[in-house]
Order: structure tokens, then sequence, then C-alpha cells
């Protein structure tokens, strides 16, 4: 699923602020394109709107407005708390505008950011899912370990790359889960949270496991209510907005109706892993 990025004539901003999207430039794709994202910082805000919520983007709050014909304002912040990037989109998420603000770090922030929320929610009516989870492929099959920031996700699949053989890092942060001919696939994406891995790859699912840290090590499958409440928080949603809210809801159900989901309690250690290895690739 293809976007387009159109950078004004004239301005400071290039290609150079997207480094991480190089990987998935494809020069022909028979693959509808999603958005188009236009990047002008002289553009200015004609109408701020109603606030309706924040938007938490890897601990750092995004501020939605929501427009009376239904467009979104978003303004993104850095994790210092500047304002990065002033996003305008339509409703449906298929053009938006940006300007950018500050030095070329907090401009790839903001650029990235704005893509990355393009991509959620224009796809959250497609079966595709933009999850926070660090997922490892190992024969052939992808397995996304999912928890709220310091869990330990990046610790876990880190340790399954040193211990199991074979497996490899797909993405660490942001992948893409896509339910296609019955099947889910998890996809790398341009976005990779600290962790630089921005892997144009696929691989159908073997496994989602909810992390929670403890002194020990225990692992059990999750009932159908768990699997939804475990998946559904893991993902770029906007509960305000229906459309969105309706359409990740329908992709999660169609997952977990294919897609085992595991409760790992666990120490960071090798016996951990080993633990939801021995389970979870059966």
């Amino acid at each position: 699923m293809s976007y387009r990025v159109i950078f004004v004539e004239g301005g400071v901003n290039d290609e150079r602020l997207i480094p991480s999207s190089t990987p998935f430039e494809e020069s022909v794709t028979d693959e509808p394109v999603l958005f188009e994202l236009t990047v002008d910082d002289t553009y200015r805000s004609q109408e701020w709107g109603e606030e309706v919520g924040q938007f938490d983007c890897g601990g750092n709050n995004h501020g939605v407005y929501l427009r009376k014909d239904g467009s979104y304002e978003i303004h993104i912040t850095d994790f210092r708390g500047r304002q990065a990037c002033l996003l305008d989109a339509t409703a449906d998420f298929s053009r938006g505008i940006v300007a950018l603000n500050g030095n070329l770090e907090m401009r790839k922030f903001g650029l990235n950011n704005a893509l990355m929320l393009m991509y959620a929610f224009s796809t959250a009516d497609k079966d595709t899912l933009l999850m926070h989870a660090s997922v490892v492929r190992e024969k052939g099959r992808g397995y996304l370990f999912l928890g709220v920031s310091g869990t330990g996700k990046s610790t876990h699949t880190g340790n399954w790359l040193k211990y199991i053989p074979g497996t490899d890092l797909m993405n660490d942060d942001n992948p893409v889960v896509r339910f296609i001919d019955g099947e889910g696939i998890v996809f790398g994406s341009p976005w990779s949270g600290k962790t630089p891995c921005y892997r144009n790859i696929e691989a159908p699912i073997g496994a989602f496991v909810q992390l929670k840290q403890a002194p020990y090590n225990k692992i059990r499958r999750q009932t159908v209510i768990e699997s939804f409440a475990s998946l559904l928080p893991s993902c770029s949603v906007m509960k305000w907005d229906k459309r969105i809210y309706g359409g990740i809801c329908t992709g999660v159900t169609h997952i977990m109706e294919h897609v085992p989901t595991y409760y790992l309690e666990n120490l960071p250690d090798e016996a951990a892993v080993r633990l939801s290895h021995e389970t979870i690739t059966q």
C-alpha cells in the first residue's frame, strides 16, 4: 500500500527527511495510492476546530482538532514538547498538508510522525493495522510482542536474536499487520522507534504475545476477550472517529480469529525466550 509525498519547490525540505522510506520505494506498483501528503512550511491553519483528543505516540501527545467538515488538524510535538509539525488532513486521511518547524531532527520527527498517522488512519477500514509491537521472524513466520512502552518488548526480541538461531528482527516498534485472503500477514515499515530497522519484508503471523514484567516466567494462551483487549490498545486508533474505530475493531476481530494470542509474564532472561519459543511455535 503506497503513498505519495510532495515537497514544495524552493523550500528547505526534501527526501532526506525520510530516509527510512527508501527501502519501500518502488518505481512501479499496481497498488492504489493510499494518500498524498504535501510538505509546505508556508501553510497556515485557517480553522483549528474543536479539540477532540490527544493522540499518544510513544510517550509524547499530539493534539487533535476536528472541524465541522470532518477534516482534522493535528499538532505534532516532539519529546521536549516543541511543535515540530502541523498536519492538516481530510476526513478520510486521503490528502494532507504539513508545515514543519525547527531544526533538521525536529523536521524529521514531525514528517515521519505525520506519515505514520496518515498511513494508520487512511488504512483503518482496509483490514490494515499499524501496531505498537516488536516483531521477529523465525522459520518463515512472524511473532509480535506487545505491551506498553517500557514493558521489555525490545529486550525480549533481542534475546530471541541472541538465543534462537535463524531469528531476525522485522521491526522494533510499528510493524504493519494486514488480513489478506483469510491470513494475518506482518510487514516491516518505515517506522521502527529507536531501533533503525526499516525492512521491506513480510511473513505470515505465527502468534501475538502480550508481555508483562514479573519475577518469574509463565505463559498461557489468552481467551477471545483477552485477545481483543491485548490487540486493540496496541493499534493506532482514534476512538472518536467512527470510521477509524470501527475499521480497526473489524481488523482486530479478523486477525484474532485466525492468529493465537498469548500472555507472557517474564524475566528478561534466556529462560523466558525458551519458554515463549517452545510454546508459540508449536
